[in-house]
């Protein structure tokens, strides 16, 4: 990748990334209000910023993750949950809601992902789920633009 030298959007127009940042502390208070799990909170970040290759946020999110007490085991196979014995049906219907609304240029939010994490999760976690990957794929889109520093 090219080490051009670019503009850091968030410093640039600071009022709508603060904006984002209290967006994102409002979102991770419905879904703890939900009653989601702080550690499946992490992975659907992760998992958001391994879709999108936001390095970045991978870095972040996977230490914040780490930190909480969340298995490396887990994260090591993230990508793959659905073949791994590690997650829950609400591990699982959350990363299917939450891989849906990141694939949204794939073919939008499909009556079958929505109706599958509809089986499982209710109106709050689907609410809450949705606003987490909304703006953990705005998070990603502003790294990846401003091209955030990870590693040498």
């Amino acid at each position: 990748m090219a080490n051009n030298q670019r503009v850091n959007i968030g410093k640039q127009h600071p009022a709508p990334y603060k904006a984002l940042i209290s967006l994102s502390g409002e979102s991770e208070a419905a879904a703890a209000a939900a009653g989601l799990d702080p550690l499946l909170i992490e992975l659907l970040k992760v998992r958001t910023s391994q879709i999108n290759g936001c390095a970045f946020c991978l870095r972040m999110h996977t230490r914040d993750a780490l930190t909480k007490g969340e298995d490396p085991d887990r994260i090591a196979v993230l990508a793959g949950w659905e073949e791994a014995g590690y997650f829950s049906h609400i591990d699982r219907a959350a990363l299917r809601l939450t891989e849906a609304i990141t694939r949204v240029p794939d073919g939008h939010v499909s009556d079958e992902e929505y109706n599958a994490a509809a089986a499982v999760l209710t109106a709050d976690q689907i609410s809450a789920v949705a606003w987490l990957a909304i703006v953990m794929n705005a998070f990603n889109r502003v790294a990846i633009t401003s091209r955030y520093p990870v590693g040498g």
